[in-house]
């Protein structure tokens, strides 16, 4: 039978959703062969880090970090002769919404959108801020910008995977109620500025923009590229999507599963509880004019009965509502994710 099973589906018209309580966690991947550095520790500010066990050049990594205002930074220290491979393998233990690895390399690269994609694919809403990583995946965000200066770090000029983690630690901490587009950068010195950002956004890529007086995160993309639907492509939907996966499955976990029986009037109160949740979220994560709803699922109530051999057809909807379901609660709804203000087409006439 294997553990208990919570199936939450992300269809384009069929949601299940909930808020997470606590959000803004970045996983990095640090290296150091030096005996004091510790192989694994948790830090909730920058103040925490102990000098005398982190080089120099990691503990600048935290500072970028750190400067987004995560809600904590889960790091993993790993000496020359481990791999990053070796790291996930611990890191997907716990619980964190974006990876950054300041050493990342396009090998690393590889190795990190395929841990991903089997993460989400398996139910688990990992993602990660790579380099040059067009891995066409809603969990990847394909950083690119080369060259950069910043204050943060002072006297030398940072990879595109160095600054990664300054990304990783402002889509962590930043407020769903805006979007990363046009976030400043008011660190920037200098970076390398691409011609065609338009032809490098399309092609997910999320790149720094300059518009003559400040630099910018321009569109917050991910770097997924194959649908046609874009709000798919967005830092911020995903990001959205992501929230109420991860509070339902903790909520479910923690305060249901074992703990309550699967009556019609229990599933009823499951039903209202995520009700009242997505009511806090209209207007910031949700639309509000926009249909949210969550109710017990008829069809697949139905599904699993026929499928214990029980005969359906002289049952109404009340009955299959009702209907003894095992260990099993299937639910089902419609949301409509929320976007932020990011075109403006104002027509004057004179």
């Amino acid at each position: 039978m294997g553990l208990p099973q919570i199936n939450i589906e992300f269809e384009a018209k069929a949601q299940s959703v909930m808020i997470r309580s606590e959000r803004g966690v970045v996983a990095v991947i640090l290296k150091d062969d030096s005996e004091t550095a510790e192989k694994f520790k948790i830090y909730t500010s920058l103040a925490e880090v102990d000098f005398s066990k982190m080089n120099e050049a990691n503990y600048g990594y935290m500072k970028l970090i750190f400067e987004g205002s995560p809600y904590k930074v889960i790091a993993m220290t790993i000496s020359s002769e481990e791999t990053v491979a070796d790291a996930l393998k611990i890191l997907k233990n716990y619980k964190w919404n974006y990876l950054t690895v300041p050493s990342c390399d396009k090998e690393m690269s590889t190795i990190i959108s395929s841990f991903i994609k089997e993460q989400r694919n398996d139910k688990k809403r990992f993602k990660a801020v790579l380099p040059d990583t067009p891995a066409d995946e809603q969990g990847i965000i394909n950083f690119t910008t080369k060259n950069i200066v910043s204050t943060i770090i002072e006297g030398k000029t940072l990879t595109t995977a160095e600054y990664c983690c300054r990304i990783a630690g402002i889509v962590a901490g930043l407020s769903l109620e805006r979007s990363v587009t046009y976030y400043e950068l008011s660190d920037l010195v200098s970076c390398e500025i691409i011609d065609d950002s338009d032809r490098a956004i399309d092609g997910g890529e999320l790149i720094v923009i300059f518009d003559g007086e400040k630099y910018k995160i321009a569109r917050g993309v991910n770097s997924c590229t194959s649908t046609t639907r874009n709000d798919l492509k967005k830092i911020k939907i995903i990001e959205g999507m992501d929230l109420f996966n991860d509070d339902v499955k903790s909520v479910f976990e923690d305060s249901y599963i074992g703990k309550v029986a699967n009556s019609y009037d229990n599933k009823q109160l499951l039903v209202a509880a995520i009700l009242e949740y997505i009511e806090t979220l209209k207007g910031t994560v949700l639309d509000p004019d926009g249909e949210n709803e969550c109710s017990v699922s008829i069809a697949k109530n139905k599904a699993y009965l026929e499928l214990m051999g029980i005969d359906t057809s002289e049952m109404d909807e009340t009955a299959i509502l009702r209907a003894n379901t095992g260990s099993h609660v299937f639910l089902e709804g419609k949301l409509r994710y929320l976007d932020a203000m990011e075109d403006l087409d104002f027509h004057i006439e004179v």
